[in-house]
């Protein structure tokens, strides 16, 4: 018997009757889509969809139409155990039973791997642009290494475009008008040239309103402007070779907001800027923050610079006291109006000849991709007359009043960010790349204080893949592939600015150079940037499976895989971090002090860029036996193991003890399923459950405005029901329902971003006023309090009094000036959530007193924790990563005459999750329900249709995923929401 029907993918087509636009193919349109002999290739073979043990879902272009997926995201409300986000860096995380991209940075592999047409894509924009001129979408849940070139832990998402058609001219448009003033346009043309070539174009335009009001400006934002289009050639020069080549090309330029929302429970003491319990529409305390750390009098009496030029204390009222934040998720306040900008091109080219015996499959692909998103980084406005006094201050020095060898210094300074003095607008840096920001006219100016983001990224890279597939009589066949693959990135970078960024940089700066008696200078770089300036991935893979048919019911399936994979990166971090003299050409690089600067202090000596390179390889494989109790009844086991690369954790400022480099993934699967059709297609119900063992699972935290990744063992299992109901050939029922359990099983310690003092009532959670990170003092002795608050207390009473740090018996320069005026220890609210007390102190004068006279305090001593104190999270639920997952879907058609009237319900509920790994009540996600529905009406033989849609019935809210923020950014957290209430009308032809 031939073998190439029997080894591909069993699928439940989660897909619809009705289509848009129809197959001419006699047998698709008597057989549609739901219950239809779906054709398939998840497994490198056109394969029938209830044959061969994996679970996938796939929809054909009909059925997204039908369903209403426009976007990846639509995917999540109706596959089991699937959730889509987008997440805190311009990225997005398509998590298969529990597993996403919990990896944050250039050096992640993403877990689940997204392909085009079976090719790999790379920090792909794909799922920026709404679906258009689709063959099929398949999502394979689980590790995928011995069939697709493009190793995964979590699955596989294949986005395969539709093809030309040869001898057949074809075509058709659509235009949709919706609220939010939504204009969309999808068109498609296939063109025969000759009997061998065809030549397929189609493309997508959208163009609508924001969904989001900013009451300040009046405004928009988060609207939409993009379009995409792909033209696809088809040549069969004889019956046995086929070549095919695309180029697309995707570009998008709007004020599309990365992030919806800020939500904080208010921390009144400015030491953690948010607390610990729930999450509320509230400000975080701008005292929190490093740009307030370093302006304000405590600092700055610390450096013998007089009060006058703070902008505040840390003790008083703080830029966002006064302001409120609107309840609905939709509507915010900002001074600052977001950008995005993108654009994706692929080429891709593949030939495939059948020499009979085998099919030999050569493909290959490029891509470039470009990104640049910046928007309001505290999203709030905050109160710039608690700036005035400072300001007045530096606008004085400036004309003299302090003397003219200070004029000199303060002149430029105040030139750059007050042109027009204290009362008039206050110039931000822009985010680019000399360095300079306005000490070198790169400036944006306004009449609030600023504070933006911004994330840009610029890649290329390209893949050639080669696969081997056996037809063989007899029971044994084969598939062998390889595939190599190439990426360099030549610019990642995350920069955060603000006005008072620009201020500090510019007074600390001035007052620098003026003690040294160096020229009038600034601290580069006046903002924070994260850069990777050069990354090179090399990766390839060799893999294969052989298969084995005992009997006409009974298969064995044996894969393996070989990775290897190399990473070499180069990346700094700068904020404020060595003088740079007015009038510096070239980049702030090239200042003469930079020598000051070491981007690597984990190497001897000073070095400007961090350098390194990791190597990866690992085996993996799975093993599958199917049995075909009938033709429609399918009984498997399958053992498989996935493996993802590890990488590298971006340099960080100030410094952390973390790891340098983070480990490869791991997981060994299990899964055991059965696939069934029962009364000739009238219902379908297919089973699965799974068991995965994961070693060195990759999580991300945020540590010094940057992210940072370590690894965790867990365990995962789960159970998956899909199915669909036919009790006539005009009603279509479909239903899925999932189950995921995931815990971690290792003794894992890590400090909690948003509790410092890790739940001890004995420790003081410090605020650094020399940088806004925090530490913990814990003492030694369990349960003693006082002597810890005492310790804090003792070592405030010194920093007030004045630190002679270089020890010359003097307090000078170089030593910690007298006047800090730091408070004693003090409790946070009693439904914070903080069992600690709280100060504001510097952690490195804590460690030293602590290794000097810590046992005066505590028998045992006290303990500085520069990161915070450590606690243990074996037990606790991965993110993302929801118990419960439901889905309905029910459609009727209406014959009147030779049209078709087809009304359409589609509910999903989303149960509860964490936004991260340290669960509690302040991390949850609520579950939410989505109900979209839609009435069509079909011409005959459907050339025709108009239909009227609503997404979002009841407009919920729905939360998709949360991130919380630096420590010294306020510790408040970013949320991802779906999209609002969305309703319009549309009408297609096609001829």
């Amino acid at each position: 018997m031939k073998f190439k029907a029997l080894i591909g993918t069993s699928i439940l087509a989660m897909t619809v009757a009705t289509p848009a636009f129809a197959q001419d193919a006699p047998a698709e349109t008597e057989r549609d889509a739901f219950g239809g002999e779906i054709v398939v290739t998840a497994q490198r073979q056109s394969e029938r969809l209830q044959d061969v043990p994996i679970a996938v879902s796939a929809f054909s272009s009909e059925a997204l139409e039908a369903q209403q997926i426009k976007t990846p995201s639509d995917l999540q409300l109706t596959l089991p155990n699937v959730t889509f986000t987008k997440t805190n860096f311009t990225g997005a995380s398509f998590t298969i039973r529990g597993i996403g991209d919990l990896c944050v940075g250039t050096t992640c592999d993403s877990a689940t791997a997204i392909h085009l047409n079976g090719d790999p894509l790379f920090s792909t924009r794909l799922f920026e642009t709404e679906f258009f001129d689709l063959e099929r979408i398949e999502v394979l849940r689980g590790p995928q290494g011995t069939l697709f070139g493009r190793n995964a832990t979590s699955g596989v998402v294949n986005v395969i475009t539709a093809k030309p058609k040869l001898g057949l001219f074809e075509a058709a448009a659509e235009g949709e008008y919706g609220n939010y003033d939504s204009i969309k346009g999808k068109a498609m043309v296939n063109i025969p040239i000759g009997d061998t070539i065809a030549l397929r174009v189609a493309g997508i335009y959208l163009n609508r309103d924001g969904y989001t009001k900013n009451t300040f400006l009046n405004t928009r934002i988060d609207d939409r402007d993009l379009y995409s289009v792909r033209g696809s050639l088809r040549w069969e020069p004889t019956d046995n070779t086929t070549i095919d080549l695309m180029g697309s090309y995707f570009r998008e330029k709007d004020q599309r907001t990365r992030i919806q929302k800020q939500l904080c429970q208010r921390d009144p003491t400015g030491i953690l800027g948010c607390l610990n319990t729930r999450l509320d529409n509230s400000p975080f305390n701008g005292n929190s923050t490093f740009t307030a750390a370093l302006t304000s009098r405590e600092f700055l009496a610390t450096q013998g610079i007089p009060a006058a030029f703070a902008l505040g204390s840390l003790y008083g009222p703080d830029v966002y006291g006064n302001t409120t934040i609107p309840a609905d998720p939709r509507t915010v306040n900002t001074a600052y109006t977001p950008n995005y900008f993108t654009s994706e091109l692929t080429l891709q080219g593949q030939i495939e000849h059948d020499f009979g015996p085998v099919s030999l499959q050569v493909s290959g692909q490029y891509q470039k991709v470009k990104l640049d998103a910046s928007q309001d980084y505290n999203s709030n406005v905050g109160d710039r007359s608690l700036y005035a006094g400072g300001l007045g201050t530096l606008q004085a020095a400036a004309s003299g009043a302090l003397g003219p060898a200070l004029q000199a210094y303060f002149a430029p300074v105040a030139a750059a960010i007050i042109p027009d003095g204290p009362a008039g607008q206050l110039c931000t840096s822009l985010a680019e790349e000399s360095g300079f920001g306005s000490f070198g006219g790169n400036k944006i100016c306004s009449d609030q204080s600023l504070q933006f983001d911004r994330s840009n990224q610029y890649n290329s890279s390209w893949s050639v893949e080669s696969i081997l597939t056996s037809d063989l009589d007899g029971p044994f066949n084969f598939l062998i592939g390889g595939i190599y693959a190439d990426y360099h990135l030549t610019e990642n970078s995350y920069y955060v600015n603000a006005f008072p960024i620009d201020y500090l940089t510019g007074v600390l700066g001035a007052f620098n150079s003026f003690a040294n008696g160096l020229p009038p200078s600034f601290l580069g770089t006046p903002f924070f940037r994260n850069n990777t300036g050069d990354l090179k991935i090399k990766s390839y893979g060799i893999f294969g499976e052989t298969y084995f048919e005992v009997n006409d019911k009974l298969k064995l399936t044996l894969g393996l895989r070989y990775n290897n994979d190399k990473k070499a990166v180069v990346a700094r971090s700068t904020l404020a971090s060595f003088l740079v003299p007015f009038g510096q050409t070239g980049t702030a690089f090239d200042s003469p002090f930079v020598v000051t600067f070491d981007a690597d202090p984990g190497t001897p000596g000073n070095q400007l860029e961090q350098r390194r390179s990791v190597k990866f390889n690992e085996w993996t494989g799975r093993a599958v036996v199917d049995y075909k109790i009938t033709d429609d009844n399918l009984l498997y086991a399958s053992y498989s193991r996935g493996y993802k690369s590890g990488g590298i954790n971006p340099p960080l400022q100030p410094i952390f003890e973390v790891p340098e480099s983070f480990q490869p993934e791991q997981v060994d699967a299990f899964e055991i399923g059965s696939k069934n059709a029962f009364g000739d297609g009238a219902l379908q119900l297919n089973l699965t459950a799974f068991y995965y063992k994961y070693k060195k699972l990759q999580l991300s935290k945020i540590v010094a405005r940057t992210a940072v990744n370590d690894n965790v063992d867990a365990d995962i299992y789960g159970f998956e029901i899909e199915g669909m109901v036919r009790p006539d050939p005009d009603w279509v029922i479909n239903l899925g329902f999932s189950y995921l359990h995931t815990k971690v099983t290792e003794d894992k310690f890590t400090s909690n971003p948003r509790d410092f003092g890790g739940g001890r009532s004995d420790a003081v959670i410090i605020k650094d006023i020399t940088n806004a990170a925090n530490c913990a003092v814990a003492p030694g002795t369990s349960g003693n309090a006082a002597g810890s608050n005492a310790f804090v207390n003792f070592v405030n009473n010194a920093i007030n009094a004045g630190i002679d740090v270089n020890g010359d018996g003097t307090i000078g320069a170089g030593d910690i000036r007298p006047g800090a005026g730091l408070q004693g220890t003090t409790s946070f609210p009693a439904d914070g959530g903080i069992a600690s007390t709280g100060a504001f102190s510097i952690c490195g004068v804590l460690q030293s007193y602590a290794a000097a006279a810590g046992n005066l305090f505590d028998p045992n001593g006290i303990q500085v924790f520069t990161a915070g104190i450590p606690v243990n999270i074996k037990g606790n639920e991965l993110p993302q990563a929801p118990n419960y997952k439901f889905s309905a879907g029910v459609q009727y058609t209406a014959h009147l005459g030779d049209m078709t009237l087809v009304p359409r319900v589609d509910l999903a509920y989303t149960g509860e999750s964490y936004g991260s790994i340290f669960n509690g009540n302040v991390n949850r996600i609520k579950g939410y329900a989505q109900v979209n529905a839609q009435l069509q009406l079909n011409g005959a033989d459907d050339k025709w249709f108009v239909k009227g849609f609503i997404q979002n019935i009841f407009n919920a809210n729905s939360v998709t995923g949360l991130y919380i923020t630096d420590q010294s950014s306020g510790n408040y957290t970013n949320i991802f929401t779906l999209e609002p209430r969305r309703y319009g009308i549309a009408a297609g032809v096609r001829f």
